[in-house]
């Protein structure tokens, strides 16, 4: 197979694992488990098999990778569980050269969101100053998760950041598509 057909099947398959990851998140707020563990085994699979070990092995890596970056956000208290697998398995599914680009997307439309869900809540001004405390707070604390800024606090506002992570793949699939 060519390598735009591959990047286009990796890039779909990507796309549609972070899909299926938004619509649970809006809808439940989690993203299932069956579906980041069977999209991290899929991506490697399907690398295994349309590209051989070294496609396989670039899958792997773009999965850890992507998931280390996500997994310190989680750890700051700024991001659940379900996006760091859900970031994992999107990654896998589209490898290693993909993941740059995804995460830059990701990080981007994600932001755009936050700041519209921010207009659309009247709350524009307490997430930037919000935004300062937490800067200020991690600085000296480290990763550990603000005392009161945090995903365990209900007065927080939410973005079910598996739109942002379905936004990132769909933006590096077009990049693919539009090559």
């Amino acid at each position: 197979m060519h390598g735009f057909a591959m990047d286009t099947v990796y890039g779909l398959a990507s796309f549609v694992c972070a899909g299926i990851g938004a619509v649970y998140d809006v809808r439940t707020r989690r993203i299932p488990n069956w579906l980041t563990g069977w999209g991290i085994l899929a991506g490697l699979l399907l690398h295994l098999g349309l590209g051989g070990w070294r496609s396989l092995s670039g899958a792997a890596v773009g999965g850890l990778l992507a998931g280390a970056i996500f997994l310190l956000f989680y750890l700051a208290g700024g991001m659940g569980a379900g996006d760091v697998k859900l970031i994992t398995a999107v990654c896998c599914l589209a490898g290693l050269s993909a993941v740059a680009g995804i995460l830059l997307g990701t990080a981007l439309l994600g932001g755009l969101f936050a700041v519209v869900l921010a207009l659309l809540r009247h709350r524009l001004q307490d997430t930037f100053t919000n935004m300062g405390r937490l800067l200020v707070y991690h600085g000296s604390a480290g990763l550990r998760p603000h005392p009161d800024l945090n995903l365990s606090n209900p007065g927080t506002l939410r973005l079910p950041y598996g739109l942002a992570i379905a936004a990132g793949a769909g933006s590096s699939l077009c990049s693919v598509l539009l090559r």
